[in-house]
């Protein structure tokens, strides 16, 4: 990372710089909910006006939404953490009990000491919820009857021709019940955050009926990729998926809802454009049947995954068709879950026509 050119994180629309600082990490962080009163003398150069912040008859207070799963690394080993901003920031935070979910109260003297302490709360809190693993994904469903079908017919044939080749094994294909189209990767650590995604969806409803006419997508899965550059190793194998008609429709939509929610600060963008795909093999799912395809395979621990040679299956699977469809849905799903039809769990969706 240059010192001069910092990296900007965005956090609720407001963006700022993200200035290098050695982190610590803690096995447990002790709860101490124990404050002091203090005063500052002088103005500290954070905007005033980028909070919500109160006037009482005791100075100022802000209060912020923070998932309780968050509080331990604003609290920090034997609360140094949180005592250290209070005495930077010469502020009073409040954090509710671990596991009660609540708000963060900062009170202060002053203005401008309130704003910075929420401001280096919320610059903090982010750096940290990076570090979640994902717990949400907008995703398409593919799962219709005939790609279903079309996807077991698939994996019958390559057992049957392609069975011999290292690291092929039935263990390695998709849930046939849970094909889909990953649109981006969301950390949703309350209700309250599954609440404020799927209103954004729903405010994208509008933009997405403008892309498709307010009609169902018709849509075909054919042909298969690999994400590396040697097919005798490969760990992940996917079905691509294009419009039925040539247009780029589908790529449109996808690159519009992750403009929507990396704009609103709830998605990474990871490369410029949605990678449009549907893995069905996964060596991720030898050792774990339930585990979702991040999209990048490369962030995996090497030594968790055995790689298969997809040398064969490309030669004689590489335009193999799949199925087509309609699509008329974008959904927010759960991760590791699954509903009555097999799929995962919504948390909200919308629909195309």
């Amino acid at each position: 990372m240059e010192v001069l050119r910092p990296p900007l994180i965005n956090i609720n629309g407001r963006i700022y710089r993200k200035n290098p600082v050695q982190e610590e990490t803690y096995e447990e962080e002790e709860e101490d909910y124990s404050y002091s009163e203090a005063a500052v003398d002088q103005c500290l150069d954070e905007p005033c006006d980028a909070h919500n912040i109160e006037q009482t008859d005791r100075g100022f207070r802000c209060t912020l939404d923070v998932p309780s799963v968050l509080y331990k690394y604003i609290i920090g080993k034997k609360g140094e953490t949180r005592r250290r901003l209070e005495s930077e920031t010469k502020t009073s935070i409040n954090i509710p009990k671990q596991g009660v979910e609540g708000q963060i109260v900062v009170t202060g003297a002053h203005r401008p000491s309130v704003s910075s302490a929420v401001t280096r709360i919320e610059v903090l809190i982010d750096s940290f919820r990076r570090k979640q693993p994902f717990t949400h994904f907008l995703s398409f469903a593919l799962n219709h009857a005939q790609v279903r079908d079309g996807f077991l017919r698939f994996r019958e044939e390559v057992l049957e021709h392609c069975a011999q080749d290292s690291g092929v094994d039935v263990s390695i294909f998709q849930n046939p019940d849970k094909l889909h189209l990953t649109v981006g990767t969301l950390v949703l650590l309350n209700q309250q955050e599954v609440t404020r995604a799927n209103e954004l969806l729903h405010q994208c409803q509008d933009i997405i009926r403008e892309i498709t006419g307010a009609e169902a997508l018709p849509v075909e899965v054919r042909g298969v990729e690999y994400m590396n550059d040697d097919p005798s190793m490969v760990d992940v194998l996917y079905a691509k998926v294009s419009d039925q008609d040539g247009s780029d429709r589908l790529q449109q939509i996808s690159d519009r809802l992750v403009e929507c929610f990396v704009s609103a600060g709830l998605m990474e963008r990871e490369r410029d454009r949605v990678k449009i795909h549907a893995t069905v093999m996964n060596t991720l799912f030898r050792r774990d049947p339930s585990a979702e395809d991040r999209g990048a395979p490369a962030r995996a621990n090497p030594r968790d995954r055995e790689a298969f040679n997809a040398t064969n299956i490309l030669q004689m699977f590489g335009d193999f068709y799949f199925g087509a469809f309609e699509l008329n849905s974008v959904q927010i799903s759960q991760r590791f879950s699954t509903d009555s039809t097999g799929y995962y769990s919504s948390a909200g969706h919308i629909t195309f026509s």
